[in-house]
């Protein structure tokens, strides 16, 4: 006998989201995804200056802040072959490193680790050994057993009280969570460093693009102008503190973060063989060293890997008709070709088609539409986005610096190449990346340096910027690698204005709806034959999803089969 299980809204993560499972067996043999909030900015733009898109489109996440700014004003440059100087690509690849810096590891800590670290355990833990592990693992300078003794001596304050605070809710005591209790204290504690240390990290937005969330980017270029002694532009001082801030990243990266996730992989080696999903991996590309017209100096290599087969690359174009489109057979929207074809994005359309059921209802009508989130494809394939995308693309295309941490990492933990396609393999791939971008950054930030030694203090291409030296009408795709994956912005622009914007973002691909033939997105495959040990108490179904980093804090409502209710769980 199968059994419904729904997970509305997920928690831990940006906007909305609810999954449905059936479990048979102690298994999930089927899931369904739905994005239950509508966006809507491809709407809001139209009409307006292509020049202030970017300021609209980087609101649809306060969490990946500046990528969708980013797409932005690469489509506009693209559309308008505008070539930026190579200090403003120094300073857009010091903000996405920032970003992902920051983004992977309050990802770990806060929106994932309690998916692994049970908390109230460690009110068994002997401090003593958490510091010998911690001693063990990193030259990290808080190793000292009084130090954990006075975490320890925090949580129980909030046990003892009745409160647990920002821990107050979540399946304390479930038999998935398999760490020791002092490993588990070693988690806890650097879940409160992170806390601490990420509002430092973003500081680097702030300096280059004058806030956070969402800094200022510039069509042409960036907009902070270069004069080493000048107190409003990018001085001696305000230089030298990114340098520190980087320095002090890659620290917390190779002396917390990094250590914690090889400490904590070993206990949860089965989930090498679990959320593996589907078999076709996408990856744009990033971290232009010479141009983004030269594919080849990405530091993230574009690609498509298809059936896990790593002895070839796939390319990908973004203007190809034939390779990318989006259906919206299951989704909240209708198409004037009709829902069973795909639209091109530069032909997409945003057409609000809601067919229900209203709030509150049981179940999803998942034989019709039952998502605000629209299908794309790549040449007909579902595809996996993200980190682990990222790192097999470049594993697969032989570069030494993916290989060698992969390799090792794959070493350390005896584990084959096979486990990466995993719940446990998603997640160690967004710990690997991290370690990169951490060198990446200072490499990017040397080159910054240089220019501006050299006498180069050019920051933007203006040649262009006025609206009467365009095409009457002209089309752009802006790519980039959001912490989350592969994202995508097509414009069409005409008379100076506005004509069509599409964006298909990580989600799209990861979240979205089965297409008109059936196959199921990264998701929902992700989640078939996952064990779930309590139907109330769905812990391995949220570790799973967490694992693709959904970009939603609110509260988790799970009903049975009828619609009874049967949990709330109000998170953090």
């Amino acid at each position: 006998m199968s059994n419904r299980i729904v997970i509305d809204p997920i928690t831990r993560i940006e906007g909305h989201l609810r999954v449905e499972v059936e479990v048979k067996n102690g298994k999930v043999v089927d899931a369904f995804s739905s994005g239950t909030m509508v966006r809507g900015l491809e709407q809001i733009v139209k009409g307006r200056d292509p020049r202030d898109v970017w300021a609209f489109v980087g609101r649809a996440c306060g969490v990946c802040t500046t990528v969708h700014s980013l797409a932005s004003v690469r489509a506009l440059e693209d559309a308008l072959s505008i070539v930026i100087p190579p200090n403003a690509e120094m300073v857009r690849n010091l903000m996405f490193a920032t970003q992902y810096i920051h983004d992977h590891v309050v990802h770990f800590y806060h929106l994932h680790a309690l998916d692994w670290v049970d908390i109230v355990s460690i009110l068994k833990a002997d401090p003593e050994v958490t510091s010998q592990i911690q001693r063990s693992i990193s030259n990290h300078p808080k190793s000292s057993p009084k130090y954990f003794a006075d975490v320890q001596a925090r949580i129980k304050r909030f046990v003892d009280s009745g409160q647990l605070g920002i821990f107050a809710n979540g399946y304390w005591g479930h038999p998935a969570y398999k760490l020791p209790p002092e490993v588990n204290l070693l988690a806890v504690a650097h879940y409160l460093e992170a806390l601490e240390w990420q509002k430092e990290i973003v500081k680097v937005h702030a300096i280059f693009g004058g806030k956070n969330p969402h800094p200022n980017y510039l069509v042409g270029g960036m907009a902070c102008p270069i004069n080493t002694d000048e107190v409003n532009a990018l001085n001696v001082e305000r230089l030298s503190l990114v340098h520190q801030l980087l320095k002090e990243a890659r620290d917390f990266v190779n002396q917390v973060y990094w250590p914690d996730v090889v400490a904590i992989a070993p206990y949860y080696l089965d989930w090498g063989s679990i959320g593996g999903g589907l078999r076709n991996y996408l990856c744009y590309g990033d971290l232009p060293t010479d141009g983004f017209g030269n594919v080849s100096s990405f530091k993230f290599p574009r690609g498509v890997i298809l059936d896990r087969n790593l002895s070839e690359i796939h390319e990908v174009d973004a203007r190809d008709e034939d390779q990318i489109k989006e259906y919206v057979k299951h989704s909240w929207y209708k198409y004037s070709v009709g829902d069973d074809e795909g639209l091109f994005p530069f032909k997409g359309e945003t057409n609000l088609n809601f067919t229900g059921p209203n709030p509150p209802f049981d179940q999803l009508n998942v034989e019709g539409k039952y998502s605000w989130v629209k299908t794309p494809r790549w040449r007909g394939n579902p595809m996996e986005v993200g980190p682990l995308a990222r790192m097999l693309v470049g594993y697969a295309s032989g570069k030494p610096e993916f290989q060698e941490i992969v390799d090792g990492t794959l070493a350390a933990l005896e584990v084959p190449v096979g486990a990466l396609f995993s719940t446990l393999g998603r997640t160690a791939a967004r710990a690997m990346e991290t370690k990169l971008m951490t060198e990446w950054a200072l490499e990017f930030y040397d080159s910054l340096i240089s220019n501006i030694k050299k006498g180069d203090q050019k920051m933007a291409n203006m040649d262009i910027w006025e609206p009467e030296l365009w095409p009457l009408e002209v089309s752009g795709v802006g790519l980039s690698e959001a912490p989350r994956g592969a994202l995508a912005h097509w414009i069409v622009i005409k008379d100076g204005k506005v004509e069509n914007y599409q964006m298909v973002v990580p989600s799209t691909w990861n979240a979205s709806p089965r297409d008109p033939k059936g196959q199921k997105s990264s998701y929902e495959a992700s989640l078939i034959d996952t064990p779930v040990h309590d139907p109330e108490q769905p812990l391995e179904i949220i570790r799973t999803i967490h694992s693709f980093d959904p970009c939603l804090a609110c509260a988790v409502h799970v009903y049975d089969e009828k619609g009874k209710h049967v949990h709330q769980l109000n998170t953090f």
